[in-house]
């Protein structure tokens, strides 16, 4: 009998993302070592990272990430999407190898989304930083791909959590990571309270999106967006701002995504890191999310245990 093959199925969520790294951590602590890994959105780059043996290079270049390089990483060029993603994805290319994914040590996919029919599409060959990029090409926010004539979108559209592709690619048994568990209405809700920051940060900071605003370059554009006012209603509360409702929008998309496809294809053990508090853009809080995959993993640790002590007796009978 062969061998049952352990597959690791990292879900999207944009900043929250950076658990990712925290779940590996911990499960490789407890000598989880998955054979085959597979992501989407941001599960697919930090995927990619691991595949690449560069998990390191990206966690050191994360827990530095402050406010400030995060919105310098944020190349505002409003073509096909408010982000055109060449700065972020060149620091990347310094953490993740330039090889292509078929010569991976660790088979890897990532999931991306066909613009043009709205298919999903599998990565599993070619260029690795490409397919990153594609798979996080967030719409509205980061522009599209093209890759083989296609102009590719973010994963999460259509199958935020790919356990159906990891299926596909012969894992047995499947670990799955949902970021979008506690994530719905979270943008609408009071700030929760952060830590404290510099002087220079919180005169500037208010919202990673007004950051974003004032980078355009038509100065007709920027004091038009400057001077856009949200009128008040009777109850003297304010409608949700632009970025608001972006962010609760894609929320919401990917929570009924995710459990629309995990409905019919359910994972053996389901992971869900709790970081509702995250902001859509806050990468600068990598902390916070790689001490919670960690806590997630260890909080399932016991169970997760168990279920691969039951599979490896019936992979030996």
């Amino acid at each position: 009998m062969t061998a049952c093959k352990l597959g690791l199925v990292l879900g999207s969520g944009s900043a929250r993302g950076w658990a990712h790294i925290g779940v590996i951590r911990a499960l490789a602590e407890a000598g989880i070592k998955p054979d085959i890994i597979c992501g989407s959105s941001i599960g697919a780059l930090v995927g990619a990272a691991h595949a690449s043996g560069n998990l390191d290079a990206l966690e050191k270049w994360v827990r530095a990430l402050t406010f400030w390089d995060v919105v310098r990483l944020l190349d505002v060029r409003m073509q096909g999407g408010l982000i055109e993603g060449v700065t972020l994805m060149d620091s990347f290319r310094d953490t993740i190898s330039g090889t292509s994914i078929e010569h991976l040590s660790l088979p890897f996919a990532a999931v991306a989304t066909d613009l043009g029919n709205g298919h999903e599409v599998w990565l599993q060959q070619g260029p690795l930083l490409p397919a990153v990029r594609a798979s996080i090409a967030l719409p509205g926010l980061f522009s599209p791909t093209r890759i083989n004539d296609r102009w590719l979108v973010d994963g999460g559209l259509v199958n935020p959590v790919p356990i159906s592709l990891c299926r596909a690619m012969g894992a047995d048994f499947i670990i799955a990571v949902n970021l979008n568990s506690d994530i719905v209405g979270r943008h609408l809700a009071p700030k929760t309270k952060r830590k404290k920051v510099a002087p220079e940060e919180a005169e500037g900071r208010r919202d990673l999106f007004d950051q974003l605003l004032r980078q355009l370059n038509s100065g007709l554009r920027e004091r038009a967006l400057n001077a856009w006012h949200r009128e008040r209603g009777d109850d003297g509360e304010a409608p949700p701002g632009l970025f608001e409702v972006l962010a609760s929008s894609i929320n919401i998309m990917q929570d009924r995504i995710t459990k629309s496809r995990m409905a019919g294809d359910p994972p053996d053990v389901l992971l869900s890191p709790q970081l509702g508090q995250l902001g859509l853009l806050e990468f600068d809080r990598a902390g916070e999310a790689i001490d919670e995959g960690i806590a997630c993993v260890k909080r399932q640790l016991p169970q997760l245990q168990q279920t691969l002590e039951r599979l490896h007796r019936q992979d030996s009978t």
